[in-house]
């Protein structure tokens, strides 16, 4: 069966429906999101409508706690820290209640799924690097573990490798970001997972940046959060 997995989204509702609707293509079994629903973007509750409508099964980011004020955002930069501020003033009653109930992680298909890292999800640390993946490998209890929060598709594996999930040794995917890429391509990101292959192959759609970047600007969010949509950085 195939699964995608899906991450950051931010609030941007172009991206998320533009990669659902590719998804169907693929005839996926079933959708899982890593978190960061929220955030940057103008559309938060739209985004939450639409993984509701597809019933994605979806853990808690960041920047969705953030949003519920249940962790500080000094370390956010001031763009972030204005776009939680945003979002908790427009947020709805369900959209809340469903971030409020999201977990830090869980496991399906003997795979861990976190929005940061395994050995930590609660202090969201970036595994930016092959050094930073290994410190999080003794943690791991299953072959396969699904990240997103860097919104750069990357594998780690745990001899040190990078680029190819290994069938003997223990691997990292980040699966990149559905509305906020920073790889340098603007389209979206996201995994499809072959449960019993035990493989996984990165997938990019097109969607409507400028709606995008209209919504944002029209909101009164920053310019900036608008402009890096079309260079994905």
């Amino acid at each position: 069966m195939n699964i995608a997995v899906i991450s950051d989204i931010h609030g941007n509702a172009e991206a998320l429906q533009s990669t659902l609707e590719m998804l169907v293509q693929h005839e996926v079994g079933a959708v899982y999101c890593l978190g960061d629903v929220v955030g940057y973007g103008a559309s938060p509750n739209e985004c939450v409508d639409l993984l509701r409508a597809r019933n994605v099964r979806t853990i808690a980011g960041n920047h969705d706690k953030a949003v519920l004020g249940e962790i500080p955002v000094e370390d956010f930069s001031v763009v972030a820290q204005e776009a939680v501020r945003w979002t908790q003033g427009v947020i709805t009653g369900p959209t809340r209640e469903f971030l409020a109930s999201l977990p830090m992680s869980f496991i399906a298909h003997q795979a861990q799924f976190v929005h940061s890292s395994p050995d930590t999800p609660e202090a969201f640390r970036y595994l930016l690097s092959i050094g930073h993946a290994l410190e999080s490998f003794p943690a791991m209890t299953e072959h396969l573990c699904f990240v997103g929060h860097t919104h750069r598709p990357a594998v780690f594996c745990e001899d040190g490798s990078t680029g190819t999930v290994s069938g003997t040794v223990r691997s990292i995917i980040n699966v990149g970001s559905v509305g906020q890429p920073r790889d340098g391509d603007p389209r979206s990101c996201c995994v499809l997972f072959d449960t019993e292959k035990r493989t996984v192959r990165y997938l990019r759609t097109e969607y409507d940046v400028a709606a995008a970047q209209r919504r944002i600007l029209e909101a009164g969010l920053p310019p900036k959060l608008a402009v890096r949509l079309e260079s994905g950085i």
